[in-house]
């Protein structure tokens, strides 16, 4: 029973006619589903029209595909949803955790450049003649940008 859908609209909201239009099911179907399913709430507003966001409109095609072409009954489907929510729940946990790590290593590894950097400029002041005590507020600039240089080079 594999029916070729239409190709959903760069749209923001979507009427119920619309998305019947757009899944293949007429709109009391729709409503029914609206109980049977917790993930699927469209916005209402006056009048309780019913406004389908893009995501609703691909959450029922997929109720559509697990009814009809595949033939889960609805409580078959709902189990279905509630697995399929979990991995991708897992998969963003997984990713999350991932970048976190990621981060952290990227910190850590800045970290230790920074302290690198800190023992070399340490390095380089020990080893300069000059004493800081003595040093006029422009000697100072000038000694700090030749050791600039130096790290630079």
């Amino acid at each position: 029973m594999d029916v070729q859908l239409p190709a959903i609209p760069a749209k923001r909201y979507f009427t119920i006619g619309e998305v019947s239009e757009l899944c293949g099911v007429k709109p009391y179907v729709l409503r029914y589903w609206e109980q049977e399913f917790t993930q699927l709430k469209p916005m209402k507003r006056r009048g309780n029209r019913r406004y389908y966001q893009h995501h609703e409109v691909l959450l029922i095609r997929r109720i559509r595909d697990l009814l009809y072409d595949q033939g889960f009954t609805i409580s078959g489907a709902r189990n279905q949803l509630i697995d399929s929510t979990h991995l991708v729940t897992n998969a963003q946990e997984f990713r999350a955790e991932a970048l976190a790590s990621a981060q952290r290593d990227v910190y850590r590894d800045h970290r230790e450049a920074s302290r690198a950097l800190a023992a070399d400029v340490a390095h380089s002041a020990a080893h300069t003649s000059v004493s800081l005590e003595k040093l006029t507020l422009e000697q100072v600039r000038d000694e700090l940008l030749a050791i600039r240089e130096s790290l630079l080079a």
